[in-house]
């Protein structure tokens, strides 16, 4: 079997970083992309703002704290999805084959490309000279064999970086690495790791596959794969959509009786968010989070699909009825969704034989 040429191509610090592409008057500042709020957490920080300690993720008052003279600006999403459409018309130039991980980054099989470049090394170089040239953004791009090392490979030169992983280099770069760069080993497993005596991959090789299928199960097989740079995955472009939703943090914990002001502001922008899709979604789900961070979820699929944003808005309101922890109980979180898409044209489409 031929050896595959993946890139993982990774904007640098996106929001943030087209925030301060905008303003000029931010450049060189530390800016925080997150709503204000005791509940709002950080949507994306730039390296100014990384120096001092902040992360994506992080509760925005903790990185206040970090950061006093941070920039917060409120996240401006429609625009951010706007640029990173004109990111994926550049890596269009080059393959089709692009599988997109979220705004930001995105697996690109180069194995052939459509520009005639001879590597794939020139090809992420190239992309990365039209991404600072047309767009005054910059990404970091890593090329290797499989798509788990080109992830680990774009992170290895951040910002603005390019690292290559040769067929022939896995063994001396992917052994020393700490086993938590492994996919999938959050906290919960690299704790259990470490009680096999597994800190390294070049540790994680030396369990047999046996031995981590006990205590893994599936994953076990996984993990004993990976730790070979073993990564047979594809670069799978356009897939499906599996669901669409919202949700919000609240201010304040509230009763489930003072959520419906929410609940219909995000079923509006659920509804709105799957005008898009050409596929139609059967069931809607309410999430929910009580002030314990305990999340529950309610379902309901009707016998045909909601057909306005009315409709998806009162089944979502109707499945609070589903709800019983009692009137005591508080919420910190509600979300509204869309789910079990299907291909109406494909269902249209008579039987081979009736």
């Amino acid at each position: 079997m031929s050896l595959r040429k993946i890139a993982h191509i990774d904007m640098d610090a996106f929001y943030a970083s087209v925030e301060q592409r905008d303003d000029p008057q931010l450049l060189g500042k530390p800016v925080v992309v997150a709503w204000r709020g005791n509940r709002s957490v950080v949507c994306a920080a730039s390296y100014e703002a990384r120096k001092f300690g902040v992360r994506s993720a992080m509760p925005a008052v903790h990185a206040e704290r970090l950061c006093p003279n941070a920039v917060f600006l409120p996240p401006d999403f429609p625009r951010y999805r706007a640029v990173s459409r004109q990111v994926r018309e550049i890596l269009r130039r080059h393959t089709d084959l692009i599988e997109p991980l979220s705004l930001d980054e995105a697996y690109l099989d180069v194995t052939e490309n459509k520009t005639g470049l001879p590597t794939a090394t020139q090809v992420a170089r190239t992309i990365r000279e039209q991404i600072r040239a047309e767009l005054c953004l910059t990404a970091s791009a890593g090329v290797a064999p499989n798509k788990f090392l080109a992830k680990i490979a774009s992170d290895w030169k951040k910002p603005d970086g390019l690292f290559v992983i040769q067929p022939a280099e896995l063994d001396s770069f992917l052994l020393p690495l700490s086993v938590g760069r492994v996919p999938g080993v959050g906290r919960v497993t690299e704790e259990k790791l470490k009680k096999l005596g597994v800190h390294t991959i070049a540790d994680l090789r030396s369990l047999n596959l046996p031995t981590l299928e006990s205590r893994f199960g599936r994953y076990g097989v996984r993990l004993y794969e990976l730790a070979r740079g073993i990564d047979e995955s594809q670069v799978v472009p356009d897939r499906p959509t599996r669901s669409i939703s919202s949700e919000d943090t609240f201010e304040r914990d509230l009763p489930l009786s003072e959520t419906e002001p929410m609940i219909r502001k995000l079923a509006a922008l659920t509804w709105a968010a799957s005008r898009k899709e050409s596929r139609i979604a059967r069931t809607v789900v309410l999430k929910l989070k009580t002030a314990e961070f305990k999340i529950l979820t309610r379902s309901y699929t009707p016998p045909s699909p909601p057909s306005s944003c009315e409709e998806l808005t009162a089944i979502a309101l109707s499945l609070c009825q589903r709800v019983t922890l009692g009137p005591q109980q508080r919420f910190r979180l509600v979300g509204v969704g869309l789910g079990n898409f299907f291909d109406p044209a494909l269902s249209a489409q008579p039987a081979l034989f009736e």
